[in-house]
C-alpha cells in the first residue's frame, strides 16, 4: 500500500541527461547532519557526501537506508571520565511517513517494513528513504530489528541486512523500480538475492547490481554459517543448492564481499591503493567481477568553512589566519566545557580523530613514553594534542586504548580526550588543527577521508601512505608524511618504526616549520587547501560511480 504521493521516486528536479540512469544507492548508515544520528563512522560520513553531491549534480539517484531509533551510540563519561554508552530514542519530526509498507520474511516469519522519506530540501541531499520495523504490525521482537546500528547481537544483524536489502528492494519496487541497485559495503547483500529470486538469472541480477567494498581486510569482510542465513531468511527462499551454485560456495561459510564480487557485473575499491590491494586480495576466486578504484571524497559545501574559503581564493592572508585562530578558539572552548583545559590557539596543536580501531593506533603518540613527555613538556615551541573517536561499543580493546589515553593524559594540561565524535565535533576539529594526525598500519586503510576535509579546512595532513593519502601528498609541500614501512616485519616492529620516524619528522619539520618559519608554514596550508579540491571533493566520486560503475 501507499499513498499516491510518494509512488514515484521525489526528486526536486529534472535529472541532468548525463546521470538519467534510475540508481537506487543502499547504505547501512548515512551521516547527513548533526541532528539526524544514523551513522557511525567513515562509511556513514562517505554516504552522506555522495548523497549531498548527488543532489548537487542533478543525478537521479535516491538513498535508501535504515531509521535507527537508538541511533548508534551517545558517547559520553563518566565521573572518571572513563567512556561509557548511552542509547536514547529519538524522533524525528522531520521525516514522513511515505504510507509504504512492504513485507519481509526473518527467521521464515513475516515482518512489515515501512519507508520514511527525507525530503531533499531539508539537508540538500538526493531522496533518502529510511527503513524501520518499528510499527505496531510487528511484535515485539521484530520492532527492534532497527532499533540499534550494528546490533551486537548476530542474528538481529543478519536480520538488520535483509531489512535493508530485501525490505529496500521491495520499497525501490513500490517507487517505480531501479535501473541499477548499488551496495556500499557489504551489509545489503540480500539485494542480489532478492533479485536473483525475481529474475532466476544470474547475468539478470548481475546487469542490475553493482558493489563498493570498504574493507582491506579478510578478517572484516562478513563471513557467516550457510545453514544459518538460510534459517534467517538471508536467500528471500531460494532454494540452498541453488545459492551454492550461483555464489560457488562449496564448505559451510557464505563471505559477504566475496559473494557481492560474484553477483556483481562490476564492484569498486575506495582508493587506488584499496583497489589494487582488493584485487590481491580476491584473485584465484572463480567469477569474480572485476574491481575498479573510484577513490572517496567528501562533499567540500558541506564541510569547508565559508571564511576560510573567500580568504584563500582572494589570497587574503590576514583574514585566512585570522580566520584560523577563530576557529581554533571554537574548539578550544568545547575542549574546556568538556575538560576544564584552557588550550592557546597560538600553539601548535595536533588532533587524532577517527573511529577507535586497533589498526588505526590510536596511541601511537604515547608509544615512546620519553619522547611523548619531552613533546609535551616543552616550554619552548610548545604543542596541544587532541584524540576523539568512537570505539564500537562491544570493543573492549579500543574502549580500553580510549580510556587509557584519558588517564595517561588526565593531569597532562596540553593534552584532551574528547567524548562525542560525531559531525558537529568532527567540524570543530577539522577547522581547530593545525596539523591532522593519520596513524594506520599500511595497508589496512582502505580511504580515511577524515584528512580531506581537515584539508578543506587548513589544516595540514600528518600521515602514513595509505589510502587517499598517497594519491594527494607531496611531503614538506602539502602534507607531511610518515615512510612506509616494509610491512613483513613483526606488528610490534612496524609500530616502533613508524612511531620513531613519526617523532623524528614532528621533532625535525613539523614544529621547526611552524615555530620559525611561519609565512612556509602558511604557504604549505594554502597549497593543502587549494589542491584537495576539485579532485577529493565528492561531485569528482559521484559523477565516476555513473560513469564507471552504473554505465559500465
Amino acid at each position: 500500500m501507499s499513498d499516491k504521493k510518494f509512488n514515484t521516486w521525489q526528486h526536486p528536479y529534472t535529472p541532468n541527461p548525463k546521470y538519467s540512469k534510475r540508481v537506487a544507492y543502499f547504505c547501512m548508515e548515512y551521516a547527513i547532519h548533526q541532528p539526524l544520528k544514523l551513522y557511525a563512522g567513515g562509511l556513514g560520513y562517505l554516504a552522506g557526501s555522495h548523497m549531498r553531491s548527488a543532489y548537487e549534480l542533478k543525478q537521479n539517484l535516491i538513498g535508501i537506508g535504515i531509521h535507527w531509533k537508538y541511533g548508534y551510540f551517545n558517547q559520553t563519561s563518566d565521573e572518571f571520565r572513563q567512556m561509557t554508552v548511552q542509547w536514547q530514542a529519538r524522533n524525528y519530526n522531520f521525516l514522513e511517513d511515505t504510507g509504504i509498507v512492504v513485507p519481509v520474511y526473518v527467521d521464515r516469519h513475516q515482518i512489515y517494513v515501512k519507508a520514511m522519506y527525507l525530503r531533499p530540501e531539508i539537508f540538500n541531499t538526493v531522496p533518502i528513504y529510511l527503513l524501520t520495523t518499528d510499527i505496531p504490525e510487528n511484535d515485539y521482537l521484530a520492532q527492534t530489528i532497527t532499533h540499534k546500528l550494528y546490533d551486537g547481537d548476530l542474528a538481529a544483524r543478519i536480520a538488520q541486512s535483509i531489512v535493508l536489502g530485501i525490505g529496500g528492494a521491495k520499497v525501490v519496487e513500490a517507487l517505480g523500480g531501479a535501473d541499477i541497485y548499488h551496495i556500499n559495503e557489504g551489509h545489503a547483500l540480500p539485494v542480489a538475492f532478492y533479485l536473483y529470486s525475481k529474475y532466476r538469472d544470474l547475468e539478470e541480477v548481475k546487469k542490475r547490481f553493482v558493489f563498493t567494498t570498504h574493507t582491506p581486510e579478510r578478517a572484516g569482510n562478513a563471513v557467516h554459517e550457510m545453514w544459518l542465513l538460510e534459517k534467517m531468511s538471508f536467500f528471500n527462499f531460494t532454494p540452498l543448492p541453488e545459492i551454492r551454485k550461483i555464489t560457488q560456495v562449496e564448505g559451510d561459510e557464505l563471505d559477504y564481499t566475496l559473494t557481492a564480487l560474484r553477483m556483481a557485473k562490476i564492484a569498486n575499491g575506495v582508493s587506488k591503493i584499496h583497489g589494487e590491494v582488493s584485487r590481491k586480495m580476491w584473485e584465484g576466486n572463480e567469477g569474480i567481477c572485476p574491481i575498479i578504484s573510484i577513490t572517496n571524497a567528501q562533499n567540500k559545501r558541506y564541510w569547508a568553512d565559508t571564511d576560510l574559503v573567500k580568504a584563500l581564493a582572494v589570497h587574503d592572508d590576514e583574514a585566512l589566519l585570522k580566520r584560523k585562530r577563530h576557529l581554533k578558539k571554537r574548539l578550544f572552548e568545547t575542549v574546556g566545557d568538556q575538560t576544564g583545559e584552557l588550550f592557546d590557539p597560538d600553539v601548535l596543536t595536533i588532533v587524532w580523530a577517527r573511529r577507535f580501531a586497533g589498526y588505526k593506533r590510536p596511541d601511537l603518540l604515547i608509544a615512546d613514553y620519553e619522547r611523548f613527555m619531552a613533546l609535551i613538556s616543552r616550554k619552548d615551541k610548545p604543542v596541544q594534542i587532541i584524540w576523539a573517536g568512537k570505539p564500537y561499543p562491544l570493543d573492549q580493546h579500543g574502549i580500553s586504548t580510549f580510556n587509557h589515553l584519558v588517564r595517561y593524559t588526565q593531569k597532562m594540561p596540553n593534552c584532551a580526550v574528547l567524548t562525542g565524535y560525531e559531525l558537529t565535533l568532527s567540524r570543530l576539529l577539522k577547522c581547530g588543527s593545525d596539523v591532522w594526525l593519520n596513524t594506520p598500519r599500511r595497508p589496512q586503510e582502505a580511504s580515511g577521508t577524515s584528512g580531506m576535509t581537515a584539508a578543506m579546512n587548513g589544516s595540514i595532513n600528518f600521515s602514513i601512505l595509505d589510502g587517499w593519502v598517497a594519491e594527494f601528498a607531496r611531503h614538506g609541500e602539502n602534507a607531511f608524511i610518515i615512510p612506509p614501512v616494509d610491512t613483513s616485519l613483526p606488528l610490534d616492529e612496524q609500530d616502533r618504526i613508524d612511531c620513531q620516524n613519526m617523532y623524528d619528522i614532528l621533532e625535525n619539520e613539523i614544529i621547526p616549520l611552524y615555530y620559525d618559519h611561519h609565512d612556509k608554514w602558511l604557504e604549505m596550508m594554502k597549497r593543502s587547501m587549494s589542491e584537495v579540491t576539485p579532485y577529493f571533493d565528492s561531485g569528482r566520486m559521484a559523477d565516476e560511480y555513473y560513469r564507471l560503475l552504473y554505465e559500465a
